[in-house]
């Protein structure tokens, strides 16, 4: 008979998660006993040992945002548990459907401040999408189950799942199923649809607001016809990168705090604003009373909750996106064209700006200049190929100058902005899509808050290349210290760092440092042409900001832009 802890693993390799990261320890030891017996089938669940559960959670992470799939990971109770927390929260702000599973000290001494006892299920409500504690083996399965349809349904996120260790050790007897209300979703109407039809006919000015939901819903391909249809301008949100065709005329980039100059532009001036699975986060925003202040508002989102949350819209629509493409597609196919003709004074207008506020990158620079390398780097690669970011002022100007076609292949931490996000991701969406380059653009002070994740690299021979760009300072907080702080730099030089690649080499990992603008096409070429790991430590003049940038409290229109001084 089956112990818990091996119906665990049977359910997971029945759910298709085939391929899982996590750090052993204790109370999940039955599981990874279990884990040890499957590599007899034909195809064992992949265990990846991690070199911290943190980086275990971001892996899982990274696996599910470079392919849509469920992320799962695994860790032990008390610290275990609650390294995971970071990465969970992570991915139930930017939407990520994760599965994690927790060992917990055995039933009898829940409660006691037993050894590596912590109530992780009460930590993880805030950070969860939905969290299970299972004291019965017989709901294990059913269990598992239910967390991957949650995880999934609607608006994706993280699941926690934690399991007393004797549950796990316990032999299972099948009993009545574990049922959870499933949601009911407010199905959208035709009705609705002609509002919308309606509200955009009547608008001179309309611009498609895109986030992370467009490719969530996987009807990026669908949203795409409808856009070359229509022929409106369109920006995006961090997470929307990627939606929007890289090479589409109307395409304005991002939006918001570091966003696209004409893109903001263009936002202020716009009468409509179709806003598609976004959520009018403050970074986006600005000062949100002076937000597209001339807009009608359509908002459509399978979230109720974002729904009129900070913005009051003229035509709210709840429901999916898959639903809601093709009925809005229906509706926009059958306007003349002489009705979308009323657009082209606007559609100009939008080219002017595109054009006006073009980065620049051949004004005389010190050294190499992050965004021209990032847009060398960008010119160079396969169109499949997956970036990675920490965050900090190397992940806007990956977004800034980096372009992509897929937002599967932009991973880049959004609503929590976690720093060390980028190399465990990295590993993640290598292990995913093992054909595919996969690369991590770092800052010197991101990386090394989960560096460790080079043993994993190295364990499991990912190719996996990391691009460091380092200014020797935590280089977000440096350029608000200047601006915002009276130029009191407290904490933020990183002048001792280790030397990067001496490290790399530690961990079998090839790579070279370069400082001089000379060096970067050849060292791009040899990174990008590379088999196997490799990393580019680069470094840059540390007085080089991030621009534009919308101050805190600003309308986005109120921008400071400083880039060619």
């Amino acid at each position: 008979m089956k112990t818990g802890a091996d119906l665990i693993i049977d359910t997971l390799y029945d759910l298709g998660a085939n391929e899982v990261f996590g750090y052993p320890g204790g109370t999940i030891m039955p599981v990874y006993d279990a884990l040890f017996r499957s590599l007899e089938r034909d195809v064992p669940v992949k265990h990846y040992l991690c070199r911290h559960e943190q980086g275990a959670g971001f892996a899982a992470v990274g696996y599910a945002r470079a392919t849509g799939k469920t992320g799962v990971c695994l860790a032990t109770s008390g610290p275990g548990a609650t390294n995971l927390i970071t990465a969970l929260a992570d991915a139930k702000l930017d939407s990520v459907p994760v599965v994690a599973i927790t060992g917990q000290v055995p039933r009898p001494l829940m409660g006691t401040n037993a050894f590596q006892e912590v109530d992780v299920f009460g930590l993880s409500v805030a950070s969860c999408k939905h969290s299970f504690q299972v004291m019965d083996q017989a709901e294990l399965e059913d269990t598992i189950r239910q967390a991957f349809f949650i995880a999934n349904d609607g608006r994706p996120g993280p699941v926690l799942i934690d399991i007393p260790k004797d549950v796990q050790m316990n032999q299972v007897v099948k009993q009545a199923p574990l049922n959870l209300p499933k949601r009911t979703e407010q199905m959208a109407t035709s009705t609705q649809f002609g509002q919308a039809k309606n509200l955009i006919l009547d608008s001179k000015k309309p611009m498609f607001y895109i986030g992370g939901g467009v490719d969530i819903s996987g009807i990026t391909e669908e949203f795409q016809s409808l856009l070359t249809h229509c022929q409106l301008p369109a920006v995006t949100t961090l997470k929307g990168i990627g939606s929007v065709p890289a090479n589409y005329p109307l395409g304005m980039g991002m939006l918001g705090m570091h966003g696209n100059a004409g893109a903001n532009l263009a936002v202020q001036d716009c009468d409509l604003l179709i806003a598609l699975g976004a959520r009018f986060d403050d970074r986006v925003t600005g000062r949100l009373a002076s937000f597209a202040p001339n807009a009608k508002v359509l908002h459509i989102d399978v979230d109720n909750s974002e729904l009129n949350k900070l913005r009051q819209v003229e035509l709210a629509i709840n429901c999916c996106l898959e639903t809601a493409i093709p009925l809005l597609s229906k509706e926009l196919n059958e306007m003349s064209i002489n009705e979308m003709d009323q657009w082209q004074p606007w559609r100009e207008q939008c080219s002017g700006l595109k054009q006006d506020n073009q980065w620049s990158y051949d004004f005389p620079h010190k050294g190499i200049y992050a965004p021209a390398l990032l847009k060398q780097l960008s010119d160079k690669l396969p169109e499949s190929s997956v970036v990675t970011c920490d965050v900090g002022q190397h992940q806007m100007w990956v977004a800034q100058h980096m372009a992509f076609n897929n937002t599967k292949n932009h991973l880049s931490s959004g609503g929590a902005g976690t720093m060390g996000f980028g190399l465990p991701a990295a590993v993640g969406a290598k292990v995913a899509r093992p054909e595919d380059q996969v690369i991590a653009v770092c800052g010197d002070g991101s990386i090394m808050m989960n560096i460790q994740e080079l043993g994993t690299i190295k364990r499991f021979n990912l190719g996996v290349k990391v691009l460091l760009i380092d200014n020797a300072k935590l280089g977000m907080v440096k350029q608000w210290q200047e601006l915002f702080f009276d130029k009191r730099l407290s904490e933020t030089d990183l002048s001792d760092n280790p030397e990067f690649v001496t490290l790399a080499k530690a961990f079998d990992i090839p790579g070279q440092t370069i400082t001089s603008a000379d060096e970067v096409e050849d060292a791009l070429t040899t990174f990008v042409q590379h088999q196997g790991p490799y990393f580019l430590h680069v470094k840059i003049d540390a007085a080089t900001n991030v621009w534009p940038l919308v101050p805190p409290g600003a309308a986005n229109q109120e921008m400071i832009d400083n880039s060619n001084n």
